[in-house]
């Protein structure tokens, strides 16, 4: 008798089914856009070093910029200005549009947001160009070494960001192995970033 207690004791036990475990909530942030983030915090910071010792050398001079030396083109800079500005506002929309998963139309205009950004970087090289002609080099003055270290260092930030924006356009809605919106939104937030730390180093550096 008492093995058939235990024995039925074990069946009944067998029978009642163990509560599922909770599942985890999915975090609302992306490891993908947490780990921009920080690269991005970094970013700040060695632009902000940047701009420190600029201020600091430009302030020890009592010429600024030193006589000798070409003019930076104002106005044809203003231009690409508005043009990287104009870039950000239509990755925001491309974004917006991807959201609703609109990936065709949202696609385009991420075509066109890295095209004018494309524009700002071919017209910056050319302007470069044209002032090594006309003799601001990197070994010509201090005012030449800090506007190409300043400037090259947001130019090489457009171009690493380009590269990833076009691969990820390539990919978008692509059949196999596609970049998802959230899997490119990593990416928009370093360009938003590259389109905001512009205006501050275009006033800093060519306006005062």
């Amino acid at each position: 008798m008492k093995t058939s207690s235990s024995q039925s004791v074990l069946f009944a036990t067998a029978e009642v089914s163990l509560p599922s475990q909770p599942k985890r909530a999915k975090s609302p942030v992306s490891n993908g856009v947490v780990g921009m983030l920080i690269f991005m915090v970094t970013e700040t910071m060695f632009f902000a070093a940047l701009i420190s010792a600029y201020l600091v050398i430009r302030a020890g001079l009592e010429e600024w910029p030193p006589w000798g030396q070409p003019r930076l083109p104002v106005e044809t800079t203003a231009f690409n200005t508005v043009v990287l500005l104009a870039s950000g506002l239509l990755m925001g929309y491309s974004r917006a549009l991807l959201q609703k998963n609109n990936i065709q139309k949202g696609r385009r205009w991420l075509g066109i947001s890295i095209l004018l950004g494309a524009f700002f970087l071919i017209s910056q090289g050319y302007e470069w160009l044209q002032l090594i002609k006309f003799g601001l080099t990197v070994s010509s003055s201090v005012y030449g070494g800090l506007f190409y270290l300043i400037i090259g260092a947001h130019g090489f930030h457009v171009v690493g960001t380009l590269a990833a924006l076009i691969y990820a356009w390539n990919r978008l809605g692509a059949d196999e192995n596609p970049v998802t919106p959230e899997g490119l939104f990593p990416f928009q937030l370093l360009w938003y970033f590259v389109v905001c730390v512009w205006p501050i180093l275009y006033v800093l550096v060519y306006l005062t």
